[in-house]
């Protein structure tokens, strides 16, 4: 079992940044691949970035450029650094983690979620 607990959420404006963090406990080390989601009022829930366990990185075309995801092996933690942050990345972000599989963004392949923190990034 791993228990996960989003923070770093907050209001910004366009073009500035937030670290999001992830705060795993439980089976860390077992988890081959570690996403970020996001979703928007009345949208679906979509992947913004996830890495697996040998570093593999695949990010949304949204996003490209724009983010990074990476894991603090120490802290047993997962992050995601927004940078250049737009109205449309307003949402509240999920991470999610799956022991095993290809590592896409799609949300139906992961069985780990925290309960999100809120992204506000004003125009």
């Amino acid at each position: 079992q791993v228990q996960l607990a989003e923070s770093g959420g907050g209001s910004v404006q366009a073009g500035g940044s937030l670290r999001l963090s992830c705060a795993a406990s439980g089976y860390f080390d077992t988890m081959h691949c570690m996403a970020w989601f996001r979703q928007a009022p009345g949208k679906e829930r979509e992947g913004v970035a996830v890495i697996s366990s040998d570093g593999t990185t695949r990010y949304a075309v949204s996003v490209k450029g724009r983010f990074t995801i990476s894991k603090d092996n120490v802290k047993k933690s997962l992050v995601l650094d927004m940078n250049s942050l737009k109205p449309e990345d307003t949402a509240m972000y999920y991470c999610a983690a799956v022991a095993g599989g290809l590592c896409l963004l799609w949300r139906d392949a992961y069985n780990y979620w925290g309960q999100g923190t809120q992204v506000t990034v004003s125009s």
